[in-house]
C-alpha cells in the first residue's frame, strides 16, 4: 500500500493505527511516519509524547526517566531519554 497516494484523512488513520498497534517501532519507522504526517500537515498531538524528539526512540519504562516537578509554580512532566540524554518537558494541565 502506497501511503503517499492516499488522502489526508486516510494517512491520518494509518498513522494512528500504526502508533497504537505497534509499541516496538524502530527509530527509522517513527521518523518515516513523522515525515509522512508533516508532508500532509497532520498534527500528531498526543502521539509526539510517545517518542524522543532527537533520537526517535519509542519511550518505554526501561528507556526513560520520568519525574514530575514544579518550575515557577507550573507543574511539569520531565522525561529524560536514556538513549541520547535529551530532556523533554511537558506542561501538566
Amino acid at each position: 500500500m502506497k501511503l503517499k497516494k492516499l488522502s489526508k484523512k486516510d494517512i491520518e488513520d494509518e498513522v494512528n493505527k500504526i502508533f497504537y498497534k505497534k509499541s516496538n517501532l524502530t527509530p527509522k519507522d517513527i521518523k518515516k511516519l513523522k515525515k509522512l504526517a508533516m508532508s500532509k500537515t497532520i498534527k500528531l498531538r498526543g502521539l509526539r509524547k510517545k517518542f524522543c524528539k532527537k533520537c526517535f526512540n519509542f519511550f518505554t519504562p526501561l528507556k526513560t526517566e520520568i519525574r514530575i516537578k514544579k518550575q515557577n509554580k507550573i507543574p511539569m512532566k520531565v522525561i529524560k531519554c536514556k538513549n541520547c540524554g535529551y530532556v523533554s518537558r511537558w506542561r501538566i494541565k
